[in-house]
């Protein structure tokens, strides 16, 4: 490809909304461009770097016995209705009414269509098991896009889903799916991990993340540092044991705390640890309220409490609603109150706690030598907090350390929580309806993109793995008005193409070093210069990730580059 006519425009300065590395180097790069907030276009470069990811994700599913479709972006709300989606689901969903005023929604994900499709052509076991998948255009309403197409609005997907007839089946179909996405992300140059994460709205209880790790990254793991296990912090047990104390307990009693309203105020002002204090935190689940005890160096853990209760959704009380339950403002309510309105769970720790303080449910006010068995009562203790750096591994092998990542996939074991609410059923061998056994398995094909650069660039550019390089080589003429170095640049672009080698050729009448910092920007893996030895028929080949630079006569040139590139894959 010749870039004199190629549009690749390159930025020198970095754009100031882009925050994160991989959102400035795409957008200098000439990569995307933004059409609207969330919302973006692939340029030629980064369409090309897409479609060599989508590639990888398509031999890999295929090799995988995955059969390819495409389903519509554009989705009935019926389909949604019957799965019970339609209102349980949230803000992200967008949803809109056609002319006819029947209402639709923008498809996120795709279970109900696909449910549907296989409900309504496969009837008997002997067609299953079966996968299906498509590659995408996703929509989801995020209140915040950031990151670029790291958290955007409108999004490349690979989704596919997996209908068996046993659990043994779905074992077998996830594990598959699995090792194929361990390969893509390998066969893509990321450095990841699979963590057990939490399924969300997707359903499902037995679900992995695949996440990239990344200083940037939105999600913390926690793993082992001593064996392989590694989950999401939101889902990760905490095992750790304590002990009863010996101090003595003391009467309980009120006393004035104006203004102290957090916890490190409180450890300020009254110089105790942060595990004497009680933190509460009211939420409301499925629409009923829950207050929620740990220790003042834990925090509360939101999914857990989701899980316990088998809710649909929890959110933190607003301050309405927990003056309404609390009879106080937020940052002085606590486990002491009459309300049998208000259930109460306390993390396994808090039980330990021997004269601790807690809100007292009156403003400025705070109770001490609260002692949790004897002044409230628990609907039960468990694990409720986030787990913590430091504490033991839940598989009890060494102890806990953190990790940022970038969720690039997820895979889910739905069971039949959509084959049963969509009559998405099978005759077995006996002549007997069954459900279907569904998993769920994505990958965010631009979010692959934007990983990919976050942990290959340097203060240059973008430092592209050879698998998903928009070209192999960029081939650069130094001064296109020299009839030498054009007429060898022009016979090297020829050869090369002819070599099987994918180049994007600088024909431009640019400076050299213009067209060097613009090289080192794009980052292709290999760059090849034709400039004062052209007469002589040596050019210089350079290589992008180490910045080697040899001399090569063009008689050496493709052996050479063959030679390199091996070294590169």
């Amino acid at each position: 490809m010749r870039q004199n006519h190629y549009l690749s425009p390159t930025l020198r300065d970095v754009p100031s909304d882009a925050e994160v590395s991989s959102h400035q180097l795409m957008l200098r790069a000439g990569l995307i461009r933004q059409t609207a907030s969330g919302v973006y276009s692939f340029l030629p470069l980064g369409m090309r770097a897409l479609k060599k990811v989508e590639n990888i994700v398509r031999e890999e599913m295929d090799a995988a016995g995955a059969q390819e479709l495409l389903m519509p972006a554009v989705q009935p709300a019926e389909l949604w209705q019957e799965s019970g989606r339609w209102d349980a689901y949230g803000p992200e969903l967008m949803r809109f009414f056609d002319r006819h005023k029947r209402e639709f929604a923008l498809g996120p994900t795709h279970e109900e269509v696909i449910t549907t499709l296989v409900r309504d052509d496969v009837k008997s076991y002997k067609r299953l098991p079966m996968t299906l998948y498509q590659i995408q255009t996703k929509f989801r309403d995020e209140r915040r896009p950031r990151f670029g197409v790291l958290r955007s609005r409108e999004f490349i997907m690979k989704d596919a889903y997996s209908f068996d007839t046993t659990q043994e089946g779905l074992d077998k179909s996830y594990e598959s799916m699995f090792e194929a996405y361990t390969n893509i992300f390998k066969r893509c140059g990321l450095d990841f991990r699979a963590v057990v994460a939490d399924s969300g709205a997707m359903g499902g209880k037995d679900t992995h993340e695949f996440m990239v790790l990344s200083s940037i990254g939105e999600d913390t793991i926690a793993y082992s540092d001593t064996s392989s296990y590694a989950a999401n912090i939101e889902i990760a047990p905490v095992i750790s044991k304590y002990e009863n104390s010996d101090e003595k307990e003391s009467s309980l009693e009120k006393f004035d705390t104006p203004q102290l309203k957090t916890i490190d105020e409180l450890q300020s002002s009254l110089n105790i640890g942060k595990n004497k204090l009680i933190k509460a935190v009211l939420f409301i689940v499925d629409e009923k309220p829950v207050l929620a005890l740990v220790r003042g160096d834990h925090e509360v853990n939101d999914v857990k409490i989701k899980h316990f209760y088998n809710a649909q959704v929890v959110e933190l009380a607003s301050t309405e609603e927990t003056i309404k339950y609390m009879n106080c403002e937020p940052g002085f309510i606590g486990p002491i109150n009459d309300s049998q309105e208000v259930e109460i769970v306390a993390d396994k720790a808090v039980q330990y706690i021997v004269n601790g303080v807690c809100g007292a449910n009156e403003k400025d006010k705070h109770f001490k030598n609260v002692n949790p068995l004897r002044d409230f009562s628990v609907k039960e203790y468990m694990d409720v907090r986030f787990i913590q750096e430091g504490d033991a591994s839940p598989d009890g092998k060494g102890t806990i350390k953190f990790a940022e990542g970038i969720e690039v996939g997820h895979v889910f074991k739905l069971g039949t929580r959509y084959s049963e609410a969509m009559g998405a059923v099978f005759l077995d061998e006996n002549g007997k309806t069954k459900p279907m056994i569904m998993g769920c398995y994505g990958i965010g094909v631009t979010r692959v993109l934007a990983a990919t650069i976050e942990q290959h660039h340097d203060e240059k550019g973008i430092v592209w793995p050879t698998s998903v390089a928009p070209f192999d080589l960029h081939l650069i003429a130094i001064n296109m008005k020299n009839e030498e170095q054009k007429q060898l640049s022009e016979d090297l672009y020829n050869q090369l193409k002819q070599s099987g080698f994918d180049v994007l050729f600088d024909d431009r009448a640019e400076r050299p070093g213009v067209k060097f910092t613009d090289s080192d920007l794009i980052g292709l893996p290999i760059r090849v210069t034709v400039g004062k030895k052209a007469a002589d028929g040596i050019v210089e080949v350079k290589n992008r990730k180490t910045d080697e630079v040899l001399e090569v006569s063009t008689n050496e040139l493709i052996s050479v580059l063959h030679e390199l590139n091996d070294r590169l894959a």
